[in-house]
């Protein structure tokens, strides 16, 4: 049968019954490959890869069923899979909801995850523990798929964890080294913070509206009697979950130590997918949002910190993953500046969303092949020359370079410059100022990602004495080959006679132009293209015209300092989170052993030493007794005397 003749029968018996598998293929492979043993070693990979390919078969399929045969309205399809036992009043089904912006997520989750497991295949050959890692990596598209497919918030919090464990597991995969191991525990407790968030986020749903379900809190929050205050408490709840998910910040430094993971990891969960839960996250919510002004400006602050942030750590490393990695920081603070915007631009954030999954995953593999040709080398420093070795790494890595950068045609020129557009167009002061931010970011993006193609593909040959860079196999090049067509076409498919976002309009809503245009889009558009063109140039002229050292400069400024510490991010959180968790701590712990331990130790002491005290008057002696009974009558009689004068 036919993807199209399966969507057709779906679609004529009203029973479309495939979502599940979305979600249960991978969880089974997952299952299989880290419970099967040894036994699964010779083919795990294969099934590693298989399950994620079927669930975009599906996700294909499920596209035709829910677009119709007809060219009409994008429609939903819901699959009840069971309800849990109602406490309380407390009655939660576990729905799957297929709606156009759950698909986008399926697809770009399934058929870039695809394409990452397959390059797998090559990049682990050598791991005595390949296994394993595939089986994590389905753990990890199986809670993701949970997540984007859930149809009310407490399902979505079950992937959402599911997805931080998952994370947890693959940055640390090689546990053996001590700083993947901290890098894993690291992210793990960064993002328990912004878990926090969106758990306190539910419960104050429910006690709000008496209901977790999208359609119940959406309705609610467009009721008369929702309270703006409430909306808006939940709104930055659900925004300090997103800001952990998707490092933003204050919650962003834990994104550059997950780089300890291997380079598939990085490319699937910090580059095309987990990462941007967050935008997935505030734009389904967007009812909430748009009902809390308050709420969305603080989005936009936080995309705008974060996307500058970003681009200006990443123009300071030298480590090859973080710098592609404080660039996920950054276009992620596009989005989040997107979705912030409100009505009318949700859509615009989740176009770039699918534009950077394919461009930033194709080069976290063209960084995995270089490392992979270069000893495991992620210091740039060490790099130079390889464009002449490694020629497909090097034109494929740089569709993705012209991709970000927002060269015309490719696609980051489309969707970033209508974030830009649509941040001017927002009108007044703030409008503004983050246009001008955002333009800002541009010419940041562009300066450190052409440093990095400089200092990697270009000049002379740095390469340590025992390196012998080449090309690497074909399996690790046709996924690279086919992401760079991604990175070129994506913008014409996704972006060219707003397809996608009249797609996207069911769960979004209408896209519209936020308000009268501040540039007219053309001399915009020309005005970003100078921008990009004048990063490049300083890049060039500041780093290509004379040999790179080896060793790191000591004598920068004070700015090159602290983005070298990441802007003093994990100074911030330590400040913030961990100082005040331990200085607790301590006081709990003088408080149990001084105060509650003591009160205990020494109320024991009390009664013991009082016992023993006492023990000395039981002497055994007749006259001792007869001496304390005396004792006693003149101690009544005294008394009595006393009372009868009184």
């Amino acid at each position: 049968m036919t993807l199209q003749a399966a969507a057709g029968y779906a679609a004529a018996t009203g029973t479309f019954k495939l979502t599940f598998l979305l979600v249960l293929l991978p969880a089974l492979s997952a299952a299989v490959l880290l419970l099967g043993g040894k036994r699964t070693n010779p083919w795990g990979h294969l099934l590693g890869c298989a399950a994620p390919i079927a669930a975009f078969v599906i996700g294909l399929v499920e596209l035709l069923a829910i677009t119709g045969r007809d060219g009409g309205q994008s429609r939903q399809l819901d699959q009840h899979l069971f309800s849990w036992v109602p406490v309380a009043g407390f009655h939660v089904n576990a729905n799957l909801l297929l709606d156009p912006l759950s698909l986008v997520f399926v697809l770009l989750i399934t058929g870039v995850g695809s394409l990452i497991h397959i390059y797998s295949i090559g990049y682990m050959e050598h791991d005595p523990d390949r296994r394993r890692f595939f089986g994590q990596l389905n753990l990890f598209i199986a809670a993701m798929l949970l997540l984007v497919l859930a149809d009310n918030y407490l399902l979505l919090y079950v992937g959402w964890e599911g997805v931080g464990l998952a994370s947890y597991l693959l940055i640390g995969f090689w546990s053996y080294k001590p700083s993947a191991a901290v890098a894993a525990k690291k992210a793990f407790l960064v993002n328990r913070v912004g878990d926090l968030g969106l758990s306190l986020a539910i419960m104050l749903m429910f006690a709000t509206f008496g209901t977790v379900s999208f359609t119940g809190v959406f309705a609610g929050a467009h009721s008369p009697a929702a309270h703006g205050g409430t909306l808006t408490a939940i709104g930055l709840l659900l925004l300090l979950g997103a800001c952990g998910k998707s490092a933003q910040a204050p919650l962003q430094s834990w994104l550059l130590d997950a780089m300890e993971g291997p380079t598939p990891v990085s490319a699937l969960i910090h580059a095309a997918t987990m990462v941007t839960a967050g935008v997935y996250l505030v734009a389904r919510s967007g009812a909430i949002f748009n009902a809390s002004p308050d709420a969305r400006l603080l989005v936009q602050i936080v995309g705008a910190t974060t996307l500058v942030m970003g681009a200006i750590i990443g123009c300071a490393y030298d480590d090859i993953k973080k710098v592609l990695a404080a660039s996920t920081m950054s276009q992620i603070g596009y989005m989040m500046l997107a979705v912030g915007i409100g009505p009318g631009v949700y859509a615009i954030g989740i176009l770039h969303l699918l534009t950077h999954g394919f461009f930033k995953a194709n080069m976290f593999l063209g960084a995995g092949s270089v490392m992979h040709a270069m000893n495991d080398e992620v210091n740039m420093r060490r790099y130079g020359g390889l464009r002449k070795v490694m020629p497909w790494t090097f034109v494929t890595f740089g569709f993705g370079y012209l991709a970000i950068i927002g060269m015309f045609p490719f696609a980051g020129f489309f969707s970033k410059d209508k974030i830009i557009e649509a941040a001017l167009d927002k009108g007044g002061a703030s409008g503004y100022l983050l246009g001008s931010i955002a333009l800002a970011g541009a010419a940041l993006t562009a300066f450190y990602m052409t440093r990095l193609m400089i200092m990697t593909f270009f000049g002379q040959r740095r390469w340590a004495r025992d390196a012998h860079p080449h090309e690497s196999p074909r399996v690790m090049l046709v996924p690279m080959v086919l992401l760079a067509a991604g990175s070129l076409l994506a913008g014409f498919l996704l972006i060219l006679g707003g397809s996608l976002q009249h797609f996207l309009t069911p769960s979004v809503g209408t896209s519209v132009e936020v308000g009268a245009h501040t540039i007219a889009p053309l001399i915009l558009s020309l005005l970003t293209l100078a921008v990009a063109l004048g990063g490049a140039a300083a890049a060039w002229l500041l780093v290509g015209r004379k040999p790179v050292p080896v060793e790191q400069p000591l004598n920068v400024s004070k700015l090159t300092w602290a983005a070298r510490r990441s802007l003093y991010g994990d100074a911030l959180n330590e400040t913030v989170f961990m100082r005040p968790g331990q200085y607790l701590a301590r006081a709990l712990v003088f408080f149990d052993g001084r105060g509650v331990d003591g009160a205990v130790n020494g109320l024991a002491a009390l009664v013991g030493g009082s016992s023993a005290r006492a023990r000395r008057s039981q002497t055994g002696f007749a006259r001792s007794y007869a001496l304390s009974m005396l004792a006693g009558a003149v101690a009544v009689t005294a008394a009595l005397l006393l009372v009868r004068v009184g």
